[in-house]
């Protein structure tokens, strides 16, 4: 297999000879777990981890290969591999690292599409999906709602859920699809293209597995049922993996996400909740926070039912959200700054006390 076939582009290797890097093979990261690596090349897949010299001079989390990235390595007799240097993305869907107050974990690197999956039966939730259209559409990535399961419930249900998410979300496409009957899968395959990305955003237990292995004619990902004691879907998929389709769409599977925090940094707000920040414009106040002010143009929309009320109140949590991320980041900032004057201090005493 070419790597143009799962992705490469001329951009890519006119970069590669402009940056002296052609003695090293190029491959794409299809799956990560703890700083190990597995990297698709021409000539197969191989386990990789970075140079000593990456990891010292990484500065964060994004600095680290993500599943998704292309990458220059150097792949040995054994099948072992070390990845030298992260090519250039075009595209960066990350969220909140969880545990990692101001820190960004990337999900996945150079996607085209994102697909997010969403169970009809007990999973579907509005709000979530527009979380998930927020950090897509700060990602510069396009995205598609699928919704699974849709032999649980009757065609007045699933017509009054699509509905729903057409009242509340523009220009996105729905698919609603069976794993069990396959109905709906023939229009998803069509949006399916040969050489771009996709990549799966969803809770577990909504059926990403199962669709991952329809879409690419075979059993490549482990399925499993739902706990009937919980009714939660038991969790799969532990780590990202990358998958070459039957029709040459490239897939990109995730764990099921239990919190997904946004780190919008390139409007990802305004695209997703695009009918407020229209409203916005028509506010007294140009600093308008859009919760108490007299003359706020979206407050009146909400009240004569114009806006939808629940999903104002989803936008001004996850804008509250956005700003404490952004404060949790310039104080990390501040910390890091404070640290390194200490230690440079530091050194320099240590070199007085020498002489």
């Amino acid at each position: 297999m070419k790597p143009e076939d799962f992705g490469y582009t001329d951009k890519l290797e006119k970069y590669r000879i402009e940056n002296n890097l052609k003695d090293f093979e190029v491959g794409r990261v299809i799956s990560e777990h703890k700083e190990r690596y597995i990297v698709k090349t021409e000539n197969g897949e191989f386990d990789a981890e970075i140079t000593g010299n990456m990891r010292f001079s990484a500065k964060n989390r994004e600095d680290f290969p993500a599943v998704g990235d292309w990458v220059a390595l150097t792949v040995y007799d054994s099948g072992f591999s070390i990845i030298h240097k992260i090519l250039p993305r075009f595209s960066i869907i990350s969220r909140q690292a969880v545990g990692h107050s101001g820190e960004i974990q990337i999900i996945a690197a150079n996607i085209d599409y994102a697909l997010l999956v969403q169970a009809v039966d007990r999973d579907f939730n509005i709000n979530r999906l527009e979380r998930y259209l927020t950090i897509c559409y700060s990602s510069k990535v396009k995205p598609i709602i699928v919704l699974t399961k849709t032999d649980l419930i009757n065609d007045q249900t699933k017509a009054e859920i699509i509905e729903s998410i057409n009242q509340r979300i523009n220009n996105t496409p729905v698919f609603a699809i069976s794993n069990e009957t396959q109905e709906g899968y023939e229009a998803l395959k069509q949006v399916i293209e040969k050489g771009k990305t996709f990549c799966m955003l969803g809770s577990s237990g909504v059926g990403k597995s199962t669709l991952t292995n329809i879409l690419s004619g075979r059993n490549v990902m482990k399925t499993d049922s739902i706990s009937e004691s919980t009714n939660k879907g038991r969790h799969v998929t532990s780590h990202r993996e990358l998958i070459v389709l039957e029709n040459g769409g490239i897939l990109i599977d995730n764990p099921g996400m239990r919190e997904v925090g946004i780190v919008d940094n390139a409007g990802g707000l305004e695209s997703a909740f695009d009918a407020i920040f229209r409203l916005s414009q028509s506010c007294r106040y140009k600093d308008c926070t859009h919760t108490s002010e007299t003359g706020c143009s979206v407050i009146e929309a909400v009240e004569k039912g114009e806006l939808d009320k629940s999903s104002y109140e989803n936008f001004l949590k996850l804008e509250k959200e956005k700003i404490h991320f952004e404060t949790s980041v310039l104080e990390k900032r501040k910390k890091d700054k404070e640290f390194g004057k200490m230690l440079k201090n530091y050194k320099k005493d240590i070199g007085r006390k020498k002489y």
